[in-house]
């Protein structure tokens, strides 16, 4: 009895801040949306879709910083902090790498990308000025996004909440004088505000790294590892997720895109929907956060029968979880109804919308504990891609885009079908958690 309360404590102690903070993230990212609705349908849309580009490139840092994460929860278990620092080291190289290709793409390249996603001429111009502005911010959010991360690996979770809540802050007094001040700055305003924001913290990460950060400060030499065998487990373990996290992503992006040139009514009731999800998800994703983080250190110690256990009490978490946000997506369902300035079509496909994703958080809030956060935590990272790739590319997208462009589905029916592999996810997701062969001890 005491066990499991020490376990829940412990939970709950991972799993409080990391919802706050999955919510400040749901607030930064409906910032732009919420206001930029207020200004337009066109204006929103243009950020909606210009934003795919900063979406698609966090799911690759995620990628590298879950693949990092394997490695630094096992060793956090096995208390070796010396190992830790390299791991942070070279996640950081691969990362700032990235954050550098997509801004040279984005600064270069505004409205080639934003044709990719639409054919709406006046969204193209409103989305390639959002880009313009906003790619200057990639390489710094690299930086935030992997430290804060393997921060949150060896336990230490509060820090990310209060950067990205103070980030949020920021974002929003900004975006309120630029969008609607004088003079009025539009799109421009929220990509400006977005800026400032990830500046200022960087600013909280270099001094937290510098003056309060109890398990080590970062220093150059981290980056100057020859551990040829450490940086074989990174790629090891990140690779898959790496691509796993690119594909799912791209999906993501494709799926947009797919909307997008069905129309921008398609577009901003998709993208209002998307901010409930993410709303209704916060505390289902700091679940798969605190699983992996948990689990991970669990099998670092050596311990294999409490990790059974502990994944056996996360399955039955995210269900729960997975339920409640269902009936969040269903009371925010009016509120956004009310709120939002869109086209009579806008609202008919917002009004459905809600009721496909009522449904479709709780097979994600189980699929992404199997996938982020118990395979991943015994260095089973493959199999997410396997899974992601067969049921989204495979399934969803292949079998939505002939619904779209070649049967000529309305909307309605297309977006069913564009969303139903979190439904084929969850008996290979629940196959795959019993054979119990995602646990691996993966430390030297």
């Amino acid at each position: 009895m005491q066990e499991n309360r020490n376990f829940y404590k412990s939970v709950m102690s991972l799993v409080i801040p990391m919802a706050l903070q999955n919510l400040v993230n749901v607030g930064i990212s409906s910032t732009d949306v919420i206001m930029l609705g207020r200004v337009g349908e066109k204006v929103l849309s243009g950020a909606s879709l210009g934003s795919q580009v900063q979406f698609v490139m966090s799911l690759i840092l995620f990628g590298i910083t879950s693949g990092a994460s394997v490695l630094v929860a096992q060793y956090w278990g096995k208390g070796d902090v010396r190992t830790i620092e390299k791991v942070l080291g070279i996640a950081l190289k691969f990362s700032l790498t990235i954050g550098a290709i997509f801004t040279t793409i984005t600064l270069l390249f505004p409205r080639a990308i934003m044709h990719i996603l639409t054919n709406d001429a006046e969204v193209i111009a409103e989305g390639g000025k959002y880009l313009q502005i906003v790619g200057i911010s990639y390489v710094i959010m690299a930086v935030n996004i992997v430290y804060l991360n393997i921060m949150r690996s060896v336990e230490r979770v509060k820090i990310s909440t209060v950067v990205y809540l103070t980030g949020l802050i920021v974002n929003v007094i900004i975006n309120a004088i630029l969008i609607f001040g004088t003079p009025q700055m539009g799109i421009r305003g929220a990509a400006i505000g977005t800026v400032a924001a990830i500046g200022i913290e960087l600013l909280m990460v270099i001094l937290y790294d510098r003056k309060i950060n109890d398990v080590f400060h970062f220093r150059l030499h981290f980056f100057k590892t020859e551990n040829k065998m450490l940086l074989g487990d990174f790629i090891k373990f990140s690779g898959p997720v790496i691509v796993n996290e690119l594909m799912w992503g791209l999906g993501c992006s494709t799926i947009t895109a797919i909307l997008g040139h069905m129309g921008s009514a398609a577009v901003a009731a998709n993208s209002v929907t998307q901010v409930v999800r993410q709303l209704a998800m916060v505390m289902s994703f700091g679940i798969a956060s605190a699983t992996a983080i948990m689990l991970g250190k669990t099998i670092g110690e050596g311990n294999e029968q409490r990790a059974r256990e502990y994944g056996s009490k996360f399955v039955k978490m995210s269900i729960i979880s997975g339920f409640i946000g269902s009936l969040v997506v269903l009371a925010a369902r009016p509120i956004a109804m009310m709120t939002m300035e869109l086209t009579d079509t806008a609202e008919q496909y917002l009004s459905l919308m809600m009721f496909v994703m009522a449904y479709f958080v709780v097979a994600q809030t189980f699929n992404t504990t199997m996938i982020v956060g118990v395979f991943r935590a015994g260095g089973d990272t493959k199999i997410g891609l396997y899974i992601d790739v067969g049921c989204m590319w495979c399934i969803s997208i292949f079998m939505g885009f002939i619904a779209a462009f070649i049967i000529k589905l309305p909307v309605m029916a297309v977006y069913v079908i564009l969303l139903s592999d979190e439904i084929l996810k969850i008996p290979i997701s629940a196959w795959r958690y019993k054979t119990y062969k995602w646990l691996n001890n993966v430390t030297h």
